[in-house]
């Protein structure tokens, strides 16, 4: 049997288990203990029948990372992603005044974990847990707020950017038209020409002020006029997530797949600038040692990673993506990828990741792709890992280049309500 209570009976019986702590060196390990780290799950011993679970699996949340959680539809990746948002939230203060979080969420699953998660009692007694809502606070477009409250679902405020906070490309890139195209020409000659605080309509009349290109000044007008319906300009600004200890859920469910990330597209851009320009400010305090209030580091969480950041061709959020997972750790960014098609997410993406949250994967292409970033220190290949793992739901095996160790584990249920869960008909 699956035993679940195995850590428990061994306390009880004066046997200590180590916690396991993946995402640290050994450096870290020894100044630091088990501080800024979050409780993700336990580790699995042995196989089939066999396989028991020990010692509390840790992650650290003290430094930035490049972290992957991939799995199969309904293996439990978007689950993993809510248990890292809620242990970050529950950090003694001291840490978590310097960390924040931002969840992009692709397919409306977010915004639940505001309730506490009462059907599953039982089993989170089981771990020492209790339901638990998180005051995470829930952004949706501006243009679509009817939409969602129409739909219950439970927001604090509404987003939206200026027309004039993008730049030729990302227009471009939305639209899906090629800069050297004669439509790409014509409205980077137009672009050059605006300036200040400006509206979509001020664009569409640019692009009329220029001669020729009749039909070109159609096809351009007939796009932004189409911007105008996606309800994401508009006088609310973007949020502000940058507050410390604050969790931030940006719900784009309702938003077309090249708009969703055209948003993600901005909100990177502005956390990477604000942090970069946060890290000199620390620097030069910590060079001159004088006080300085922190900016904190935040967690950026990317759910259905591969569309933002895709294989093959480029979204309006490819660039920006890229730049934060060969750049972000220096000004403090952790990147955070969910997928369920790893084979479908850009290598480069893959191949800066420090830690791996592998749920069970079946397809040929997807267990390529986890191939593909095996390490020296991994003695098998790394099916075998996967097909070791008990035929369960939250069980994944944990990659940390860190520690350079493998691990099997099962991630702890979540204490706030999920709502990815697959519906039934009975």
């Amino acid at each position: 049997m699956f035993d679940i209570y195995l850590s428990i009976n061994n306390r009880e019986a004066g046997v200590i288990i180590p916690d396991i702590v993946v995402g640290r060196d050994d450096d870290d390990l020894a100044k630091y203990g088990p501080q800024g780290t979050v409780f993700i799950g336990k580790h699995i011993v042995g196989t089939g029948e066999d396989a028991h679970l020990t010692s509390p699996v840790l992650m650290d949340v003290l430094r930035p990372h490049i972290l992957c959680l991939m799995g199969k539809r309904g293996s439990g990746k978007s689950f993993s992603l809510g248990i890292i948002a809620e242990e970050m939230s529950k950090l003694e203060e001291k840490i978590k005044r310097n960390l924040c979080a931002v969840i992009v969420d692709p397919q409306g699953v977010f915004w639940t974990m505001k309730s506490p998660s009462e059907k599953d009692i039982a089993v989170l007694r089981e771990w020492g847990l209790e339901p638990k809502g998180f005051d995470f606070s829930v952004y949706v477009p501006e243009g679509q707020e009817k939409a969602y409250a129409e739909a219950s679902v439970d927001y604090d405020a509404t987003f939206s950017f200026r027309p004039d906070e993008l730049e030729a490309d990302d227009w471009l890139s939305v639209f899906g038209i090629e800069p050297v195209s004669m439509e790409g020409i014509l409205f980077q000659r137009a672009f050059s020409k605006l300036s200040g605080n400006y509206s979509i309509d001020d664009m569409a009349g640019k692009i009329g002020e220029e001669s020729g290109f009749e039909r070109e000044k159609l096809v351009l007008q007939n796009y932004l006029t189409g911007a105008k319906s996606w309800g994401v300009f508009g006088g609310s600004r973007s949020p502000d997530v940058l507050v410390p200890g604050k969790v931030s859920i940006l719900d784009v469910s309702l938003t077309p797949q090249s708009v969703r990330a055209l948003l993600v597209s901005l909100i990177s851009k502005k956390i990477f600038a604000d942090r970069v320009r946060a890290r000199r400010q620390e620097e030069m305090a910590e060079i001159e040692m004088t006080a300085l209030k922190r900016s904190p580091m935040p967690w950026l969480m990317i759910d259905e990673a591969h569309n933002f950041i895709p294989a093959e061709g480029r979204s309006p959020s490819t660039d920006i993506i890229k730049k934060l997972v060969k750049e972000g750790r220096q000004p403090g960014i952790t990147l955070v990828l969910a997928t369920q098609q790893p084979d479908k997410l850009h290598p480069d993406a893959l191949s800066q990741c420090d830690i791996i949250i592998s749920h069970r994967l079946t397809a040929e292409n997807d267990m390529r792709a986890l191939k593909s970033v095996m390490q020296t220190y991994i003695l098998y290949d790394i099916e075998k890992y996967i097909n070791e793992l008990p035929r369960l739901k939250g069980t994944a095996i944990i990659l940390d280049d860190n520690s350079e160790r493998l691990y099997k584990v099962r991630m702890r249920p979540r204490q706030s309500w999920h709502a990815g869960s697959s519906p039934t008909a009975m």
